[in-house]
């Protein structure tokens, strides 16, 4: 039986999560990748012990994690029972419901049928009465909004999640869903959305500057572009490299396209006595209208190095201007 290291909570940074009660460590651990089917059941129990024991409280998954959909959940739910039960009420466990997942036309979308459903399945699979946070996972055109967000309403008045959340949404979209939630008194608290150096989406959509006026936390995934703004890719293309053994997010020509911008980015790393995915990763952190940054790992040692970005996150003018001048045109 696991048991957590008595000083984890000595060094990470807890944010609190835009004007409500809830509080977030600054590097979180999404669950997208490396904990499906296919991958190696002790590895997953290491990254989460690891993660626990710096002070990581939030794991982050959704419906269709995988491979196979459904087996990220399954594969946390056991890690869940076997190891973390004695410490649940330390735990900030989120999932979401928005993508394709099952056969037939209430498989995906924003529909209250399928929002439902699928957070039923999902605390199956993880052996939960509930979430602490359920987010809607994406825009919905063909639904109504206000269906999608009472949806959301009834899940946290039901007990089945504490708090509401919403992913990839844009500023007006937002804006017009905090009106209803609002009205409705559900604690809506959070946005996640993908932000790095490279994807500035946030910025020009709307979103980060809505969510800030709207008292609403951030939370970021990809914020190392898939693995793009790290050490891996400046020379060449290992084989063993996410781009050769799974090329659905990160392909070779993103990284052939932006290795010039890289090598310059990770100079301006190298002066600052860090590695490019600890400046990209404090990069984000250095603004206080992000809550927290979702990191993704293959093996424990990756977590670590991620937490390092936190001992700097503060960035001269010139630094900044440097980076932009860079990538704001990329």
């Amino acid at each position: 039986m696991y048991t957590a290291n008595e000083k984890r909570y000595e060094k990470m940074k807890y944010n609190r999560v835009g004007n409500s009660g809830l509080k977030l460590p600054a590097v979180s651990l999404g669950l997208w990748h490396n904990f499906g089917d296919t991958d190696k059941y002790s590895t997953m129990e290491e990254m989460c012990f690891t993660a626990f024991d710096n002070g990581i409280t939030h794991f982050d998954l959704a419906n269709n994690y995988g491979p196979k959909a459904g087996s990220a959940e399954k594969n946390f739910g056991r890690i869940l029972k076997e190891h973390f039960k004695p410490y649940r009420d330390e735990m900030i466990i989120s999932t979401k419901a928005g993508y394709d997942m099952w056969a037939g036309p209430y498989g995906d979308g924003g529909s209250r049928k399928y929002l439902i459903a699928s957070l039923n399945q999902s605390l199956e699979r993880m052996g939960l009465d509930y979430v602490d946070i359920f987010y809607h996972h994406r825009m919905d055109p063909e639904t109504p909004l206000e269906e999608t967000m009472c949806a959301l309403d009834q899940i946290v008045k039901s007990g089945k999640a504490l708090y509401a959340g919403l992913s990839n949404y844009d500023g007006p979209t937002l804006e017009k869903a905090t009106a209803i939630l609002n009205e409705l008194h559900t604690p809506f608290i959070i946005n996640q959305n993908s932000y790095n150096i490279l994807n500035r989406t946030i910025e020009n959509n709307g979103l980060k500057s809505t969510a800030a006026k709207l008292g609403k936390g951030i939370i970021c995934f990809s914020p190392l572009a898939q693995g793009l703004l790290t050490d891996r890719y400046l020379k060449d293309i290992p084989e063993d490299s996410r781009v050769k053994k799974d090329g659905r997010f990160l392909k070779e020509k993103n990284v052939e396209d932006n290795r010039e911008v890289l090598i310059k980015l990770n100079e301006i790393a190298a002066a600052r006595n860090q590695t490019l995915a600890e400046m990209a990763l404090a990069w984000i952190l250095k603004d206080s209208d992000i809550t927290s940054v979702l990191i993704g790992a293959s093996r424990p040692a990756q977590i670590l190095d991620n937490i390092k970005a936190l001992e700097n996150t503060s960035f001269s003018k010139e630094e900044l201007d440097a980076i932009d001048k860079l990538t704001l045109n990329k």
